[in-house]
């Protein structure tokens, strides 16, 4: 089986792989930690979920935050006995990258595109509702192209709260409407449904730079809460990355 491991600046999202099958997956704080403390957390997930240890043959890491990779690195090297595949623009991904310096995109901007392009052709935007929310473009010829990067939600609704003095810190519910009927309705109208512009304008506008009129895939935290109100996301795919990853690892190995 394969362990896979999308390491972000909130959430570290782990899954494990029998074949093409995902039999399990847990999403944990990225909260500074040393390769024994990842180990043993590791172990005793694969414990309570009865999955044996000795079947994880395989690993694939992709990351936005190097201590973190490191640590994860030396955990599952530990208590794994496993060398980790680690994702970056060098890997074998079967699509072109045409950023101006391919070093610079984050690996699971990467890890997204590939499996959209496979799981649904080209051209293809993906939206990843995380710590930012990215939009990146795959065109029809399976190039990755870039795309643009927005503060996420998370970090929206703690601007507003630390910067305001009277505005409150509120869950990230789905709004009822678009005219809300009290502060705390009005600031998730605002930040939801002004994330559903914010995204059906880029994609928009990315269209009509290419030419080419893409499907939209969604993945992350809130991408159910804001495909909603978007008229442009086709599709919610809360496993995209780690689907992604699947695919890298497989691609490399053969």
């Amino acid at each position: 089986m394969l362990l896979v491991l999308d390491i972000g600046n909130t959430n570290t999202c782990l899954g494990i792989f029998d074949g093409a099958c995902l039999v399990a997956d847990w999403r944990l704080t990225s909260e500074k930690r040393t390769g024994d403390e990842l180990g043993i957390y590791l172990t005793g997930l694969l414990y309570m979920t009865k999955l044996d240890q000795k079947s994880i043959t395989s690993s694939i890491i992709s990351s936005v935050v190097p201590p973190l990779e490191m640590a994860w690195r030396e955990g599952i090297s530990k208590y794994l006995g496993i060398k980790p595949m680690v994702v970056d623009s060098s890997v074998d991904l079967g699509i072109k990258v045409k950023y101006d310096i391919p070093a610079e995109v984050g690996a699971d901007r990467l890890v997204n595109a590939v499996a959209a392009v496979h799981n649904y052709g080209s051209p293809v935007i993906v939206v990843d509702f995380g710590t930012a929310v990215t939009l990146d473009y795959v065109s029809s010829d399976r190039s990755y192209l870039g795309g643009a990067i927005a503060p996420g939600l998370q970090a929206s609704v703690e601007a507003l709260f630390g910067k305001t003095a009277k505005l409150p810190l509120v869950a990230l519910e789905p709004p009822k409407r678009a005219i809300g009927r009290s502060t705390s309705e009005s600031m998730r109208s605002g930040i939801v449904i002004g994330y559903a512009g914010l995204i059906d304008g880029l994609v928009d506008r990315m269209s009509q730079e290419q030419k080419e009129e893409p499907k939209v895939i969604a993945t992350g935290g809130h991408a159910e809460t804001v495909a909603r109100w978007s008229s442009r996301i086709n599709v919610v795919d809360p496993n995209l990355t780690l689907e992604g990853l699947r695919l890298i690892y497989e691609r490399n190995i053969k």
